[in-house]
């Protein structure tokens, strides 16, 4: 197949691509935030989006009082079935005592056709006594279910962050989320600290400070995928209406740390608390994991995901759960495992390392990925690569189009004495 390159930016500023789900549902719009450097959130001020057929360029949020502290956003995505997109949020009252962190942020949504409108999306409530639906802290990394109902998310406690300051044998554990639709009403503290949400939050993952050796407890979460468009089957042929593949970090019986593929599987109901575990969480207890929520672990490899930091990745059908990992012969490649678990099966076979995180396309038949400074298809079944000449390099990720006839990336262009993040756009001839 071959593909027209045309630049969509060319702003002095960057033009940053989240990892996945930048395309608006019709394919003519690709969000963006503008952060030059993927580490600084915290500084940027706005999210836009740029028409792919005219160029035109819409200013979709800008934060009020915007620092080098914060408030901050970044990392947007678009809704699969409406024009919403939904992105990070630093706290408002973000200042050089307290900026935007790990535990200060929240999820935003704007309406494309109302743009400075905020939503905001899941609560935030730091202060005793907690609200159930209500998080503690940092939301991160937004990611909508096929059917735009749910958003999963990583997430970091403020309340156990403040904690772990004074107590050294508590931390703040990374861990992952979701939320769906159902308001929470909190009490407006007029300092930016706590807001009601749309949407009723819980954390899905369960973590613990000391994992014990050769067992599948896990002290961090992270980085994770619906599995599926409609869940995925089981053994005995009932369908898991919604599941989360995520990277856990266990410790193995050598007392390395190494990273797994874990899915929790999810009830129709997360509005339940297991005894002793409040989903709100306590003053000295993270939030609770809810009742009927069940995690397990579904590959035990040699040496655990590897190569550079990337999310999850599932079919269309939900029968596989793809990462990244090492080769016999040390070479970074993809691979993938059904979400009952089972053989590993290797999926991408180069003789160099994939340097970027992929995406899946639409149809569920090619991996997208930047491996030696070139973007490269995957064919999922067979194996077979194809290099996809640009003009520009690409940096970061290879994004698809809805109807998977389109891609987009981004390359660092030279404008003057700077370079910038630029969105560079692959059409299928």
């Amino acid at each position: 197949m071959h593909y027209k390159e045309n630049q969509l930016t060319f702003g002095i500023k960057g033009h940053f691509l989240n990892t996945t789900q930048c395309f608006s549902p019709d394919g003519h719009w690709v969000v963006y935030d503008t952060r030059n450097d993927d580490t600084q959130i915290g500084s940027t001020g706005s999210i836009e989006m740029v028409n792919i057929n005219t160029g035109e360029i819409r200013e979709l949020y800008h934060t009020q009082n915007q620092t080098e502290y914060g408030p901050g956003v970044g990392a947007a995505t678009f809704s699969p079935v409406q024009n919403r997109v939904v992105f990070i949020h630093g706290i408002s009252n973000a200042n050089q005592q307290n900026p935007y962190s790990f535990s200060r942020r929240t999820g935003v949504a704007i309406d494309i056709d109302k743009p400075n409108v905020p939503h905001f999306m899941d609560a935030r409530y730091v202060t005793e006594p907690f609200i159930p639906g209500a998080l503690r802290g940092g939301t991160h990394a937004h990611i909508w279910s096929a059917d735009g109902q749910w958003i999963s998310f990583t997430y970091n406690d403020y309340v156990i962050e403040q904690l772990s300051s004074t107590n050294p044998a508590i931390k703040d554990l990374r861990t992952v989320g979701v939320m769906f639709p159902r308001q929470v009403i909190v009490t407006d503290d007029h300092e930016g600290e706590n807001h009601s949400g749309e949407m009723f939050a819980v954390v899905v993952t369960k973590v613990t400070e000391a994992p014990r050796p050769g067992s599948d407890d896990i002290d961090k979460a992270f980085d994770e995928a619906w599995i599926g468009e409609n869940g995925y089957l089981k053994t005995n042929g009932s369908r898991q209406k919604r599941a989360i593949a995520f990277q856990g970090n266990v410790i193995d019986e050598h007392g390395h740390i190494k990273t797994e593929v874990f899915v929790a599987d999810l009830p129709d109901d997360l509005t339940q608390a297991q005894e002793g575990a409040p989903l709100e969480g306590t003053a000295v207890s993270r939030p609770g994991v809810p009742q009927g929520v069940t995690q397990r672990r579904i590959t035990f490899t040699k040496t655990g995901i590897a190569g550079p930091r990337h999310w999850l990745k599932t079919t269309p059908d939900g029968s596989l759960i793809c990462f990244l990992s090492k080769d016999d012969s040390g070479f970074i490649n993809i691979f993938g495992v059904h979400p009952i678990g089972g053989p590993v099966k290797q999926l991408t076979f180069n003789k160099f390392d994939i340097q970027s995180g992929f995406n899946i396309s639409p149809d569920g038949k090619l991996l997208a990925y930047i491996a030696n400074d070139n973007i490269i298809l995957s064919d999922i079944l067979s194996g077979e690569a194809n290099k996809i000449p640009t003009e520009k390099k690409p940096v970061g990720k290879v994004v698809w189009s809805p109807d998977g006839q389109m891609l987009v990336f981004n390359s660092y262009i030279k404008e003057g004495d700077q370079s910038y993040f630029q969105i560079i756009l692959l059409q299928s001839n």
